[in-house]
Order: structure tokens, then C-alpha cells, then sequence
């Protein structure tokens, strides 16, 4: 079956805590579960970046949700396409803290590397790549 994956940017409510977050993401994670679909969220306490994967109605109906989800605005889509295996095959859905100047990083980097990837083009340097960096340190912390 083939995976799709979609990585996008928003701006979090003002208003939302750690703790409904934490709650958010934990709804998530169940509902990814039942959809196929594993990811992680990046967030420096104003901005969200998060990358998704897994079969393609997975995708759809979880990407649908994160649309009409009240926790955040101005979504902007970075990326939507195939890719070959899974980047974050772990976790359903995982929250990370980060500094802002990474996702501003992350959110300009090249995410047209979902193409790349399945291309077998491996000399190049994508988003994904230095999303795969930034998240390494988390997994030996479960």
C-alpha cells in the first residue's frame, strides 16, 4: 500500500496551554492509531509544525481533522506527496518542544523531498532529513 505524507505550519491560539496540548495530542495519537497514521509535532510555543504519514485515507481523514481543529490558525501546507517507508513509524503522534529558530528553519527548508526520497536521490538534503535530526534525541526517551 502506498504512503502519503503531509507536512504543514500554523500559528497556535494564543490561549492554549501545555496542558491542552498535551491533551490534543494525546486524542491524536488514538485517532492516528485507528487511522494508520504516525507523526510528530514540533512546537516553540507560538508555531506548530507537524509532519504526518501512512495510507492514504489515513491521511485524509486525520489531515481533515487538523483543519477544523480550534487549536490553531493560519495553516499553510509545506508539503503533500508519496513517500517510500516511514520517517517516524513510532509514534502515532508525539509532541516536541523546540526553539523558534529551528522551525523557522524546518518551515523554510525544502520539503520537496518527499519526491526525492522515493527517487532514491539520496545526496540531497531535504526538510525531512533535518526533521529526522531534530527528532533523533527524543527516541532514546520513549
Amino acid at each position: 500500500m502506498p504512503l502519503r505524507a503531509i507536512a504543514y505550519v500554523s500559528q497556535s491560539k494564543p490561549d492554549l496551554s501545555a496542558e491542552r496540548l498535551q491533551t490534543l495530542v494525546d486524542d491524536a495519537a488514538r485517532f492516528n492509531k485507528l487511522a494508520g497514521v504516525t507523526g510528530v509535532l514540533l512546537n516553540d510555543g507560538e508555531r506548530f509544525l507537524q509532519y504526518i504519514e501512512g495510507p492514504p485515507d489515513g491521511i485524509d481523514s486525520v489531515y481533515e481533522r487538523i483543519l477544523q481543529a480550534g487549536s490553531h490558525v493560519d495553516i499553510v501546507e509545506l508539503a503533500r506527496g508519496r513517500v517510500g517507508q516511514r520517517q517516524f513509524p513510532y509514534w502515532a503522534m508525539r509532541v516536541l518542544p523546540v526553539d523558534a529558530a529551528l522551525l523557522r528553519q524546518l518551515s523554510a527548508g525544502d520539503w520537496s523531498g518527499f519526491a526525492r526520497t522515493m527517487n532514491g536521490d539520496s545526496g540531497l538534503f531535504t526538510a525531512v532529513d533535518l526533521l529526522t535530526e531534530v527528532v533523533r534525541p527524543a527516541l532514546s526517551a520513549g
